[in-house]
């Protein structure tokens, strides 16, 4: 087995956006003293399995329904170039299914111990939903990236539940101030998709993959895409404002300045295939984000 062609199909440069909502869930532990390190590992691990999952499911499910093609404008893609059979792809997600899921058993147990059934019994359902996301969000008839959900999806599984969820693995407390957070994180991932969505649309259409952004048009599309970079960033502010406690916390202002060119350049773009450099430059941003939300959660 050729272990490089499956590192390359797991897109590493996918990685920082996944895990910015477990950080930023970290930080807000870390400010109320209840941070636990074998916990962030783990929930790190486990956040990052479902990334491999999804990206693995979305490059089977584009390649076998022909959506990844010659008019497709990103990457190539594994199934698309031959590199990895759809047989081989599919054995992959099983695998990396299977380990992912075993790394969230081991997560939801030091977090809660055997006696907590309730926490054990939600947390073991969200693990399978996770997964279950993952993979339909291209797979199968029904997948809901082909229906326009995937920003929904986006939003609730890397922000809410990644944040809320990280939190409350470490507190085992929900506090409805840190939805502002959420929302910053849960946007901003949700405007990555929405640029691959839009860089792609001409590709999409073409193959029936009915995106939010094919069915809104380009130019609706950039409009929501200023929308989601403005509202993460009132979000983070009106939170950092309402539990002031160091200029510190606002640090996280210092990644909005990528975010703000990125911005101007999204603007400017009347090209839909230029934007693919910006997928990684507003992932990398994201992330910034959250180290920055978390050095200033110490303070």
């Amino acid at each position: 087995m050729d272990v490089k062609k499956y590192i390359k199909a797991a897109r590493l440069r996918t990685l920082p956006l996944s895990v910015s909502g477990i950080i930023v869930g970290a930080g807000l532990a870390i400010s109320e003293n209840k941070f636990n390190t074998l916990i962030f590992v783990l929930a790190l691990l486990t956040t990052t399995g479902f990334q491999v999952i999804s990206n693995f499911a979305n490059d089977y499910g584009d390649g076998v329904k022909g959506t990844d093609n010659k008019n497709r404008v990103g990457p190539e893609r594994a199934i698309q170039s031959g590199e990895i059979t759809p047989k081989q792809m599919l054995s992959a997600i099983i695998y990396t299914s299977i380990v992912t899921f075993i790394i969230a058993l081991v997560l939801i147990y030091v977090s809660f111990g055997k006696d907590d059934f309730l926490n054990l019994g939600i947390f073991f359902v969200l693990g399978i939903l996770s997964i279950a996301a993952a993979i339909k969000y291209t797979v199968g008839k029904k997948a809901y990236g082909y229906s326009g959900f995937g920003d929904f999806f986006v939003f609730i599984f890397f922000g809410l539940l990644s944040v809320l969820g990280s939190y409350y693995l470490f507190t085992k407390e929900l506090n409805i101030i840190n939805l502002l957070p959420a929302f910053t994180v849960g946007f901003l991932s949700v405007g990555v998709l929405n640029l691959n969505n839009m860089r792609d649309r001409e590709s999409d259409l073409k193959s029936n993959k009915r995106t939010f952004v094919v069915k809104i048009g380009i130019e609706m599309a950039k409009y929501y895409h200023y929308y989601l970079l403005v509202a993460s960033f009132l979000f983070s502010l009106i939170f950092s404002t309402i539990t002031f406690k160091s200029p510190y916390q606002f640090l996280f202002l210092f990644a909005f300045i990528p975010i703000g060119k990125h911005f101007v350049t999204v603007f400017n773009n009347g090209n839909s295939k230029y934007l693919d450099p910006e997928l990684k430059k507003l992932a990398l941003s994201t992330f910034l984000f959250s180290i920055l939300f978390l050095i200033g959660c110490f303070f």
